[in-house]
């Protein structure tokens, strides 16, 4: 009997073997001999030449270094496909032979290429807004924290503002500012959920960020679309095998760009001349940012798994993040978790649920304080000594930077879920419902304990101190938000000849609500384990707190119509009502066209060989913006209010404090577009040319009114204000042709922008910007100006003698600083009224740049990969606030002000000489807000398909990577990238110092 079993095994052996048949071959690049390297192949089963009929498998390989491959296929094995990014798939459907050597072609139909547009998606050709698509690949390069600060540089038109403090959010601004007081965030469309916010948002998730810039994309989005629309994709699954990847990312951080300030003995020096009083020097320095900063390390993790089958795909993911931050005691932490599935129910209907989990816990440092007195304490004095802190403030008006941190425990959590379903139905191939339903819950709290610090040698080196603290105290806040948005759209898709129509329809639904607890109570015991605001004392409790509501509602149309892919045409129609308005004015039309002729599929063109695409594109359309307080036009009285009567009789009542317009209605932002795409040399050039023009109307702004109600303070917030801005943005990327294993890629990208407040129609320009020390405001914001400029005091140069102080008079011989001694600065009386006051002041320039740009670089050679990017602006101004709140004789002073002052006989005229501070607002602390950086450098290596083999993967990429290697830049002080409202930004004061990361990882998939 064995025998018999053995003699059939045997045979069904032979069978099999003989059944299995082994196919090879080389892939290369059309027309050359070059193979093509990790080029996917995927079997599939089936008969006959329809692929469409075929199952695929679970097997698979990829290309080697030299384009090589060897399959093994099992008799229902009949066909396999071959897809490499930038070339055209083939299928290849095996018969007899056993050698399929293939040429791939490269992929010139770009404009086949589908991009991501609101309620839906388009082909590349049919675009005729301004839009601009950046690869998820792209993104997940740069070891940062949120996917918005590797955006920077990498689409024009769009600006990014970064601070680099752990946790922060840089700021988008796109085409431009457009508001002053109305809210200037652009909005983010993650998965069909609407956020101004995507700090939850692993990077390695991401497919593609598609940006909408003109108002011809933007307006489907209608209110929110003022200030652009990023709409971003996440990973979805596909059918087959499991796949899992995991990738990592670890890193080392340090401040660069650091100022240098005075040691001891410089200090002693400057100080000794500023107060003619001597200063002992100690014989040791404190650099205070040193005891402050500190190295930190950086680690990030991603876990995906991904596959299905012909009914149901899934994408699982999560990812961890971890950044120490550079300023001691900082520490930052990030979850994410991520489910992504669809299910295909039927021919006709699918549905599908994505859903993201993310939580923080961030250790936050009182960098206000902090940073501020760093630049501030003197060397002279001890920072710490055998636990006990040195006391700055026995001998200046400033804290010690160190207990600064130390004395204060602040952390911050949250969780956010944000999640979304949808349901398609096709009852017809040419018809496509959709409803869709998306969530956003937060849940926020901080937590800040000030420990108990008193005078006595425990705490100080020595006695003193204003940073005294007798009583410990708790400050407790905790906020709750949610958000839901309802899409409910048809499409209609339908092609007759050489004429396609897409018709959209829908209506949208979306509501927010937030309320916010805050408490604090002095008396709480030090240990962790009691920080709760009832430990306290309760006679030293206060409490707050507020919230808000506001809902919205769109109906909304849009029509795509292209002939013969040469015209094209877009027509877009929102009806928009929103709560934060009037019910006058609640409700607002947005419309937009734009129009599209492709030249290169005109007659006259189509034997250009050189000419792959040319696309002449035009549009115009209005957005609204109901960014305002939900209750700012809604007249409230305040209780309790006593008024007087005849006989001393006070009677209580209510009295309106605050005078309202009862009338608001939408900030309106209309904008005209032209652009040229266009693609040379099988689109291996590609790129843009875009001009817009982009005017805000109806801006709220406050003007002044009678006071004659209640104890109104005479100024009302209203629609009576214009902003401008025009702008060109050019783009260009040169992908080459791939060589004996070589091929590089470059490209870039700059955007010209001019903003100017263009009407205040009675409106009170905005000063801003105030920093203290005097200095209560350093912008204005004001007709025929940048939003935010700067308006300070001209500085003429520096008094070299007193008789050039006694010669500085007006026309009748008064003089105009009869105060000033050689050394100080000589201001421009501006107006001739013989005395320097607020009223001389000057317009110098804003913190918006001319220009900003960004430039990218790869190259590949065999297994390696290298890339560079580079960013910068030009153009703008920022203000050294950091040197301005300089407020007494005893503060430190950078290096460069001891060395280059100036003294009697020196001829400086843009150092003043020592002095004790507190100088106005000038000319003197604007300065250049030029920088270039190199954004990101990678190197990676692809293991070689040998080892991947003998490793069991299906791919593995080794990388070393950096992160702001090198800013060379005009500005003095630490950073000109500088965050802040419009009306206030580009003023440094407590910005976090840059850092520069390089770091390493690995990316491996089975």
């Amino acid at each position: 009997m064995r025998k018999v079993i053995f003699t059939i095994s045997f045979f069904v052996l032979v069978l099999s073997l003989h059944a299995q048949r082994t196919v090879t071959g080389r892939i290369v690049e059309s027309g050359t001999n070059d193979g093509v390297i990790g080029a996917s192949i995927m079997v599939y089963k089936g008969q006959g030449t329809d692929i469409k009929t075929y199952v695929p498998t679970l097997k698979g390989t990829v290309t080697d270094i030299d384009g090589k491959y060897e399959l093994s296929l099992e008799p229902d094995e009949n066909a396999f496909t071959i897809t490499y990014v930038g070339f055209v798939s083939q299928t290849i459907f095996v018969t007899a032979e056993s050698t399929y050597n293939i040429g791939l072609k490269a992929d010139t139909k770009l404009l086949e290429e589908v991009v991501v547009v609101g309620y839906g998606t388009q082909r590349k050709v049919d675009v005729t807004g301004a839009t601009s698509s950046v690869k998820g690949a792209e993104l997940a390069k740069q070891p940062v924290l949120t996917a918005t600060q590797a955006l920077q540089g990498k689409a024009a038109g769009v600006q990014i503002i970064s601070s680099g403090e752990p946790g922060s959010s840089p700021i988008v601004r796109v085409r431009g500012v457009s508001s002053a007081i109305a809210g200037t965030a652009t909005l983010f469309v993650v998965d069909g959920i609407l956020t101004d916010d995507i700090s939850n948002i692993n990077t390695n998730d991401i497919v593609s960020m598609d940006i909408l810039k003109d108002a011809s994309s933007t307006a489907i989005y209608g209110a929110r679309g003022a200030n652009g629309v990023i709409i971003i994709t996440t990973k979805k699954g596909a059918s087959g095998a499991m796949t899992i990847n995991y990738n990592t990312t670890v890193g080392y951080k340090n401040a660069t760009d650091l100022v240098q300030m005075a040691n001891s003995s410089e200090y002693a020096n400057y100080v000794g001349q500023a107060t003619g009083n001597s200063v002992t020097n100690p014989g040791f320095s404190t650099d205070w940012y040193d005891q402050i900063l500190r190295g930190a390390w950086y680690q990030s993790h991603g876990l995906s798994l991904s596959g299905g089958s012909d009914k149901m795909t899934y994408f699982l993911s999560g990812g961890y993040i971890e950044d120490q931050g550079i300023v001691i005691d900082n520490k930052f932490r990030r979850l994410n978790l991520r489910t992504n599935l669809d299910f295909k129910i039927n021919k006709m209907v699918k549905t599908g649920i994505i859903t993201n989990f993310s939580n923080i816990n961030n250790k936050t440092v009182n960098l206000g304080t902090a940073y501020n007195n760093a630049y501030r304490a003197a060397p002279i004095i001890q920072a710490k000594e055998n636990g006990r802190y040195g006391n700055t403030s026995s001998y200046q008006n400033v804290g010690n930077p160190i207990l600064d941190i130390e004395n204060n425990n602040a952390r911050s959590y949250g969780n956010r879920i944000q999640a979304t379903g949808y349901l398609e139905v096709k009852p017809l191939d040419w018809i496509t419902l959709r409803s869709s339903m998306g969530g956003e819950l937060v849940s926020y709290s901080d937590k800040n304990y000030n420990y108990r610090f008193l005078n006595d040698e425990v705490t100080f080196l020595t006695a003193g101190g204003n940073q005294l603290n007798p009583k410990s105290n708790l400050s407790v806040y905790k906020e709750n938000n949610f958000r839901w948005v309802w899409d409910n759209t048809v499409t209609f898709n339908k092609k007759i000849d050489a004429h396609t129509f897409t018709l959209l329809v829908g209506s949208t639904a979306e509501e927010y609500t937030a309320e916010n607890i805050r408490a604090f109570r002095q008396d709480v015991p030090a240990d962790k384990n009691l920080w709760y605001i009832g430990t306290g004392d309760a006679n030293t409790s206060t409490n707050g707190g507020g919230g808000e509501k506001w809902t919205r509602s769109a109906y909304l149309s849009r029509l795509n119509y292209n002939f013969d892919d040469r015209f094209l045409f877009t027509g877009t129609m929102r009806y928009d009502g929103s709560s934060r308005l009037s019910k006058d004015n609640r409700w607002g039309f947005f419309p937009s066209v734009g129009a599209g002729w492709v030249l290169t599929n005109e007659s006259f063109l189509k034997d250009v060989n050189y000419l792959d695409n040319l696309k002449l594109r035009a549009s115009w359309g209005k957005v609204g913006n109901d960014r305002v307080p939900t209750d700012a036009f809604v007249v409230t009285l305040e209780p309790n209010q006593n008024y007087p009567f005849g006989g001393g009789l006070a009677v209580p009542g209510s009295a309106i404090t605050q005078i309202k317009d009862p009338n608001l209605k939408w900030e309106i932002t209309e904008e005209l577009d032209f652009g040229l795409d266009f693609g040379f040399l099988k689109n291996r050039l590609t790129g843009e040319i875009g001009y817009y023009t982009k005017t805000a109307k109806d801006l709220l702004i406050n003007v002044n009114v009678p006071s004659v109600v209640g104890d109104a303070d005479g100024l009302v917030l209203t629609n009576a204000a214009s902003i401008k801005n025009t702008g060109l943005e050019i783009a260009a990327n040169y992908r080459s042709v791939a060589k004996k294993n070589f091929s590089y890629s470059i490209g870039g990208n700059a955007t010209f922008n001019k903003n100017k407040v263009i009407g205040l129609n009675g409106g009170q320009p905005i000063l801003d910007g105030g920093i203290g020390a005097g200095q209560q405001y350093t912008t204005k914001t004001d007709n025929g100006q940048e939003v935010g400029s700067f308006y300070v005091l001209q500085v003429l140069g520096v008094f070299q003698t007193d008789e050039e102080v006694l010669a500085y008079t007006t026309t009748d011989g008064k003089a105009i600083q009869p105060a000033s001694i050689a050394g100080d600065f000589k201001y421009q009386d501006t107006n001739g009224d013989g005395v320097i006051d607020d009223l001389d002041r000057v317009f110098v320039g804003s913190y918006q740049p001319k220009v900003y740009y960004g430039a990218n670089f790869t190259v590949s050679y065999r297994n390696f990969d290298f890339s560079l990017d580079l960013y910068g602006n030009a153009g703008n101004q920022v203000y050294n606030g950091k040197k301005a709140f300089r407020q007494q004789a005893e503060d430190n002073i950078e290096k460069d002000v001891a060395y280059n002052r100036w003294s009697r006989g020196s001829g400086i005229q843009d150092e003043p000489g020592a002095n004790s501070g507190n100088q106005p607002a000038s000319t003197y602390f604007v300065e250049s807000g030029d920088f270039i950086r190199i954004n990101n450098v990678s190197l990676s290596y692809n293991l070689p398909q040998q080892m991947i083999e003998r490793l069991k993967m299906s791919s593995a990429r080794v990388f070393i990577t950096s992160q702001n290697l090198f800013t060379l830049k005009k500005y003095s002080g630490f950073t000109a990238e500088l965050p802040g409202d419009p009306t206030r930004s580009g003023i440094e004061l407590n910005a976090y110092p840059t850092s520069r990361t390089i770091g390493g990882g690995i990316n491996v998939s089975f």
